[in-house]
Order: structure tokens, then C-alpha cells, then sequence
């Protein structure tokens, strides 16, 4: 008897804590640096306002650059309409670090830019490839994730992003 309520409980534990960590995932707070090198907690980066579009890229990966081009113009036209913000974090290492600003100057991008140089942000989400894309919620949760990139990705990111957003207006 004695084992069979220790079970039950340890059942009704385990459950809850793997709920409760579901519901609550959130971008950890671990250190990044923007384009000046100033570092910055990533669990302050969200956008209080709508959503967030969290985009893990490099330079040297050229879905990432299609990808990144590709919603750069649609970008106003998403702002307008759902208040998002894109935060894109280089996981380039030190060798490529100098590469990132201008790179992302030349294409035009009005993203927040910020390196994650050590891979610190990239290991605590799990990233293993880039593109791997994030959408959060205006209270921080990690509410839906994609990796790699295709043409017409945008469209499903952004009917993702049109959801988050009619949820945080409510």
C-alpha cells in the first residue's frame, strides 16, 4: 500500500511538474551582447507590447540570410498589423563576430541584432541548427518554434504571429 500511494504521488508530481514547466517556458536569462558589445539579459529582450519573433541565424547560413531578407519586406507590414518585434541572434563565434553588424547594415535590416557568441542562449533552448525560429508571447513564453527554412515559411510564421497577437490584445 505504502508503495503504491509513493507511486501515485511521484505520478501526480512528475505530471505537474512537466505542465507546469510546458506552460512556463521561457526565453532563460542568460547573457548576450548587442552590436556595441554591451551585454544584455535574453530574458529581457521580448517585446512587452505583442509578440516576439525570436530568429537564431548566422552568417555563414544562407537560409537564415534568405529567411531574415524574406520577412525584412513584410516587416513593416507585420509591425503595423501586430505590434511584433524581431530580435535576430547571431550565433557566429568569435572568428565572425566583426562580420555580423555589417552584414545585417547591408542588407537593411531593422531588427535588434545581438550575438550569442559563446552559445550560451543557443544551448539553454536547444538549438542545434539555424534557422531555428522562436515566437513569444507578450509575457515572454515560448509559445511556438520552427527550425530551418523554406519559401512560404513566412506565411505560417506569420499566421502564428497573427495569433499571438489577437491573444495578447485580449
Amino acid at each position: 500500500m505504502f508503495f503504491r500511494t509513493l507511486a501515485i504521488l511521484s505520478f501526480v508530481l512528475f505530471s505537474t511538474l512537466l505542465f507546469a514547466q510546458e506552460k512556463s517556458w521561457k526565453v532563460p536569462n542568460v547573457e548576450i551582447k548587442d552590436l556595441k558589445n554591451t551585454s544584455v539579459s535574453a530574458s529581457e529582450i521580448y517585446n512587452t507590447e505583442g509578440p516576439t519573433i525570436l530568429s537564431f541565424w548566422a552568417t555563414w547560413c544562407k537560409p537564415c540570410i534568405l529567411e531574415l531578407n524574406t520577412i525584412k519586406d513584410y516587416y513593416v507590414d507585420w509591425q503595423d498589423e501586430t505590434n511584433v518585434k524581431l530580435v535576430a541572434i547571431s550565433i557566429d563565434d568569435t572568428r565572425n563576430i566583426a562580420k555580423v553588424g555589417p552584414l545585417a547594415r547591408g542588407k537593411g535590416w531593422e531588427y535588434d541584432i545581438y550575438i550569442d557568441a559563446n552559445s550560451d542562449l543557443r544551448r539553454a533552448l536547444n538549438v542545434n541548427n539555424v534557422p531555428h525560429t522562436f515566437l513569444l508571447d507578450k509575457n515572454g513564453n515560448i509559445v511556438w518554434q520552427h527550425n530551418g527554412y523554406a519559401p512560404g515559411d513566412e506565411d505560417e510564421l506569420y499566421d502564428k504571429v497573427l495569433e499571438v497577437a489577437e491573444m495578447s490584445s485580449n
